[in-house]
């Protein structure tokens, strides 16, 4: 693999972090345009209201093609917690340590801000993200069946806490 590089929002990010969740999804698990408009209206949202002191925004770039991003959303973290989301990796760059060094930059991230609490929304089957958010602290907190996206999956709420 080219020289990896992790950095903030550059144009087409929204584009292609929704491309990628939409893709994926839609092909492994039968979700629809319902998903990739949520996906879509909620990150323009956040990064419309964008908080460098408190949000955080980060996308994986090889060969100048953003193939991975994540992203921190504090505008709760005093009340619930940071909230981490659309984390993804183009599956041609699986196995090759993209996740791990997007996730080390988000929770670096929230070390910084002195964020007590991560956590993030997912569900079950998604085994490589589940090994990374375990190997880094996170616990499955809740669990329940959902139908929000068409197709019936079991939602996994994980937390990080922070002494």
């Amino acid at each position: 693999m080219d020289e990896l590089r992790v950095d903030g929002y550059i144009p087409g990010g929204i584009g292609r972090i929704v491309e990628l969740h939409g893709t994926y999804y839609s092909r492994h698990w039968n979700f629809g345009l319902y998903f990739e408009r949520k996906v879509a209206t909620e990150m323009a949202a956040f990064l419309g209201r964008r908080d460098d002191r408190r949000n955080g925004f980060w996308l994986a770039i090889v060969n100048d093609a953003i193939i991975g991003g994540i992203a921190i959303d504090g505008i709760h973290a005093a009340e619930q917690g940071a909230h981490l989301r659309w984390f993804i990796v183009d599956p041609a760059f699986r196995g090759r340590r993209v996740g791990t060094r997007l996730l080390h930059t988000a929770l670096d991230f929230c070390r910084h801000c002195a964020y007590r609490r991560v956590y993030l929304w997912t569900f079950a089957g998604l085994d490589a993200a589940r090994h990374l958010y375990e190997a880094s602290g996170f616990v499955l907190c809740k669990e329940h069946v959902d139908r929000q996206w068409g197709t019936p999956v079991r939602e996994q709420m994980f937390e990080l806490l922070y002494d």
